[in-house]
């Protein structure tokens, strides 16, 4: 059996038993992108940075509507959330080009959810060697860059197509909303 060891998550388990807020709403709410991380926010969804990365470029993308299970959603937002999902890894494939993915949702506390109230959809960039002698002598997972540093480099591959404006009638998609949504 092979044995997963994230000692560096714990910091992460402690907080989010604490967190009063959702880390999702407020990011699909908030006036600062660069405190929250969001990478890109849509009529229906959001992405984040992940603030405890396995990886840098660690994205998640959660739908703006807090609910828990993928079942919970209405159609138009499953097409949202997956056509994000494709645009953070076209967007990272351009500027980190890993070699490999890790892509999943964690459904429920028994599962690994962290946050189980949000359902969210974990976008992990994988390379080849990317498990150094780091975590395993040294319980510690060395992350080469800084968060800033990541949510500037995958916007600047985004570009504006999909990003959502504030109107007085609420948010509203710039470019890209599917006509069926």
């Amino acid at each position: 059996m092979r044995v997963l060891w994230a000692p560096w998550r714990m910091i992460y388990i402690k907080k989010a038993s604490e967190a009063a807020e959702c880390v999702f709403c407020k990011a699909s709410a908030s006036d600062d992108e660069e405190r929250d991380l969001v990478v890109r926010r849509t009529q229906y969804s959001v992405a984040v940075l992940n603030a405890y990365p396995y990886n840098t470029a660690h994205t998640m993308v959660a739908p703006r509507r807090h609910v828990a299970r993928p079942e919970l959603l209405h159609d138009r937002e499953v097409v949202d959330l997956f056509n994000l999902v494709k645009e953070i890894i076209r967007a990272i494939d351009e500027e980190y080009r890993p070699d490999g993915y890790n892509i999943g949702a964690n459904i429920g506390r028994v599962a690994g959810a962290g946050i189980e109230s949000h359902l969210h959809v974990h976008i992990v960039p994988r390379w080849l060697g990317d498990t150094s002698f780091m975590p395993v002598l040294a319980e510690t997972k060395v992350i080469p860059e800084d968060l800033r540093t990541t949510l500037t480099r995958l916007r600047s591959r985004l570009g504006s197509a999909g990003s959502v404006e504030k109107t007085a009638e609420g948010p509203r998609v710039a470019d890209r909303s599917p006509e069926h949504l």
